[in-house]
């Protein structure tokens, strides 16, 4: 029998922040693949066992197979691939869990291992900050499962709060209308391709929301600025649901400004945590007592529309 490859969106990270059916299936799976920052933040609520769960390291699994883990039974009676890749924690109530580390230039071999340990009867969680489906790990496992001709391997994707959601949920309620996202990373294409994305996006009137920041974003701002007004509201957070445990600033922060001013606040911009969402015509910033917050009605509704 062949277990399944979860592909787990975990949202910001911090276990709260997470579906329940995210939860279950990393609790549950014989093996997770997972990256340190992610591993760190899934221990916060038990959701992985502690480090000093460890119950067998790397490479002492014993003899390997032909795909370079070795094989064992667990107590279950399914067939595990080992522990030469990752290290073996024991769960409370004495069920084992294999830990993979995830970095980003081990991705084609960390899916043939998924590949071969759901072969071998194991349920595998491959973990995705965010959502798998927003610039994250789904795309590159159906790919490897095309390109190695996995049609045996089950695959689910588990879907998790993308920081698109997560940072509109802190600024208010600036994406009730329509609204997409842009990636400004030019590793798999040209900054041509970003800008006419951008452009479209900007004469569409849709509210945009700019992911990977760290790559010119003062260029994006710019070219959207040819189409939409300055005093347009926009909104600048990072490690949106991360609390205190952001990376970037050592914190979670938002900021709101306007398209005109958006490039003066290169210290708010701080990495791959950092997202900008740029808002329309029709987007306004409303205060109370306590806060500024961002709103875009749907269609421009007002109270008589209810």
């Amino acid at each position: 029998m062949t277990g399944t490859l979860y592909v787990v969106g975990i949202g910001p990270g911090l276990p709260h922040a997470m579906t329940q059916r995210a939860r279950d299936v990393i609790a549950t799976a014989d093996c997770v693949i997972a990256s340190n920052l992610y591993q760190e933040f899934l221990r916060r609520d038990g959701t992985l066992p502690p480090e000093s769960a460890e119950v067998e390291s790397p490479g002492a699994g014993g003899a390997a197979t032909d795909g370079g883990a070795s094989a064992r039974d667990n107590a279950d009676g399914k067939t595990s691939a080992g522990s030469e890749s990752g290290t073996v924690l024991e769960r409370p109530g004495g069920a084992r869990q294999t830990l993979v580390r995830s970095t980003m230039g081990k991705q084609i071999e960390l899916a043939r291992e998924a590949f071969q340990r759901v072969r071998a009867g194991e349920d595998v969680a491959h973990v995705s900050g965010g959502d798998p489906n927003v610039y994250g790990k789904s795309d590159l496992l159906f790919t490897m499962a095309e390109e190695e001709e996995a049609s045996d391997v089950p695959i689910e994707v588990v879907p998790g709060v993308t920081a698109a959601l997560g940072g509109a949920a802190n600024l208010g309620a600036p994406l009730s209308n329509d609204f997409c996202t842009v990636s400004l990373s030019d590793k798999w294409r040209g900054w041509d391709e970003i800008e006419e994305k951008l452009r479209a996006a900007a004469i569409s009137g849709f509210v945009i929301v700019l992911y990977n920041c760290w790559r010119d974003y003062q260029r994006a701002i710019e070219v959207v600025r040819e189409e939409r007004a300055d005093d347009v509201p926009v909104g600048i957070f990072n490690d949106a649901g991360r609390g205190d445990a952001g990376r970037n600033l050592d914190d979670e922060t938002h900021t709101i400004t306007t398209l005109g001013e958006a490039t003066d606040h290169d210290d708010e911009v701080g990495g791959m945590g950092t997202s900008i969402l740029i808002g329309t015509h029709e987007t306004t910033v409303w205060e109370n007592r306590e806060r500024a917050y961002l709103v875009t009605p749907r269609g421009g509704r007002d109270v008589d529309d209810f």
